[in-house]
């Protein structure tokens, strides 16, 4: 029995027999496996069909390869197959015709990955309540991977992580089976880069950091991603591309972290902070604007920065700036809540009782994704206070979370009306704001939607 030390559990998986596979010689697996993939025969496997999955998935069959993605949602997997998208940034059409053509199908089956030449695992990897990271999804998906693990099978980790997760957790799993990584299979990890709603820079345009466990990992990893995407920066290991991963998320974290305290400041001084910003950016060296807001939302930024923070714990090192970032982000929310409730009061008005509509409830603009969220803690705090909390999101129609569930209303001039308040908690480009300007009592404004307007019905973070 092997025993995997996770966050805060001891995770125990089956023993895993040798592979019954006649082992290559030495280099031979590479060689056949490079072939595979230069010629468009190597067969593409996706573990997790979610926002990071299924994008990667129609890259690798746009590029000519069969692709084959395993989920353990069958609703999703039976989507996939009838070419029917449930990520924003796959067209159905996209995925309809890959469908089609024969180059993408879906399963729940895990034994597929026996055929697999080549697999990436996309799971999500959340935080548990005790702010330390559940990788149980890495590992499950790990054990899966080693049951059918053969020689000339490259397998690539793309889910965010700590640094050390691929050699310490994955690696150990797989050379169980008897075979030797570098010469018998290929590791490697190649942080996902997903920018949700960005029309910009996608799946295939974002350069792609991968790491291998040895030099021939990285070698044929990159041979891969080269195959399918447009740029590809190799790095020396697998923890230099998890740590990349991070870094790129904490810069943005503490970054936000850095304004929304100038936010808080400017406001006890009454200083407007969007003028600032906005006077600040007209430096053209050495100051790059970021925007206060309601608080962090998505799967990457509220998050990644604590799997760095916890990993760092592990080493002696406190990494200060990146919780007290997490501190200032998440105190956000109450924030928002507070100036609703002075917003409220400056025409003779409490929380409680009040009608107040949320306009937007994804993380971000344009989105259909309201993970994390900040709008749901601060419904939820309004609720408390006892306001009678309305939503409208045209991404969103409906919300179910553990604590309340809710249906969008459409923005209408009657309920605009109808409100006591409004807050603007995402910017939506769908939203009609000279409407809401016009129509609305009072207006909290979290995102600086209105361009500065200023009136004394309009508030602003």
């Amino acid at each position: 029995m092997t025993t995997i030390t996770t966050a805060t559990r001891r995770v125990k998986t089956k023993r895993v027999p040798r592979s019954r596979r006649a082992v290559p010689p030495e280099g031979r697996a590479f060689e056949e496996l490079r072939a595979k993939v230069a010629r468009k025969r190597a067969r593409i496997g996706v573990i997790g069909l979610g926002y990071v999955g299924l994008p990667l998935a129609v890259e690798f069959a746009k590029a000519g390869y069969r692709v084959t993605g395993i989920d353990t949602n069958g609703e999703k997997v039976a989507r996939v197959n009838a070419g029917n998208s449930y990520v924003q940034d796959v067209p159905s059409a996209e995925l309809k015709r890959e469908v089609a053509a024969g180059r993408v199908s879906a399963t729940t089956d895990f034994s597929v990955l026996n055929e697999i030449d080549c697999v990436s695992i996309c799971v999500p990897t959340p935080l548990r309540k005790t702010r330390d990271p559940d990788v149980s999804s890495i590992v499950n998906a790990a054990v899966e991977i080693a049951k059918y693990l053969h020689p000339g099978q490259l397998v690539l980790l793309e889910s965010t992580t700590y640094p050390g997760t691929t050699d310490e957790l994955i690696l150990p799993m797989l050379e169980e089976t008897g075979l030797k990584v570098g010469r018998d299979f290929f590791l490697g990890f190649s942080p996902e880069r997903v920018d949700p709603g960005n029309k910009k820079f996608m799946t295939s345009n974002i350069p792609k950091v991968v790491g291998g466990v040895t030099e021939r990992c990285t070698q044929v990893a990159a041979e891969v991603y080269r195959a399918t995407l447009s740029s590809v920066v190799p790095v020396s290991s697998t923890r230099v591309a998890e740590m990349v991963k991070l870094l790129e998320n904490t810069f943005r974290s503490v970054n936000i972290g850095l304004v929304n305290e100038m936010a808080l400041m400017c406001d006890r001084m009454k200083i407007d902070v969007w003028e600032v910003i906005e006077a600040a950016s007209s430096k053209p060296f050495g100051f790059m604007p970021f925007y206060p807001g309601p608080g962090l939302g998505g799967h990457c930024i509220p998050i990644d920065p604590f799997y760095l923070s916890w990993k760092a714990k592990l080493s002696g090192f406190e990494a200060r700036f990146i919780e007290l970032a997490g501190q200032v982000n998440s105190s956000m929310p109450y924030h928002v809540v507070t100036k609703v409730s002075e917003a409220l009061n400056s025409v003779k008005k409490s929380v409680n009782g009040s009608k107040i509509l949320l306009l937007g409830v994804a993380y971000k603009a344009d989105v259909n994704d309201s993970r994390e969220s900040p709008a749901l803690d601060i419904y939820q705090m309004l609720t408390d206070l006892g306001a009678e909390v309305w939503y409208s999101d045209p991404h969103i129609p409906e919300l179910k979370t553990e604590r309340f569930r809710a249906t969008s209303k459409p923005l209408t001039p009657r309920l605009l009306e109808q409100v006591d308040c409004v807050v603007i908690t995402t910017a939506h480009s769908a939203f009609d704001y000279g409407l809401i300007t016009e129509k609305a009592k009072l207006i909290f404004d979290s995102r600086n939607a209105l361009n500065g307007k200023k009136s004394g019905k309009i508030w602003r973070l």
